[in-house]
């Protein structure tokens, strides 16, 4: 009975939308991560260049996550 309520409910998709599509960034996140620490370990162990990568994608990242949630609704005016 629930179900039926939320289905039409235009936030309730919006949120799951918006939770699904942070899923998909997340989890290829963590796969091109994984790649490039392989990567750099197989290369060159002594610098750790896949740090720049992991925090220069991990700060839209945040922002992502924050937009998920419904964390900047009212900054981006959509509440």
């Amino acid at each position: 009975m629930l179900e039926q309520e939320e289905n039409g409910n235009p936030k309730v998709e919006r949120s799951r939308k918006r939770l699904r599509w942070f899923g998909i960034h997340l989890l290829v996140y963590f796969a091109a991560m994984a790649v490039l620490i392989g990567i750099n370990i197989s290369l060159d162990a002594a610098e750790p260049w896949f740090i720049l990568p992991l925090v220069a994608w991990g700060a839209p990242l945040a922002i992502h996550a924050a937009y998920a949630m419904g964390l900047l609704d009212t900054l981006l005016g959509l509440k």
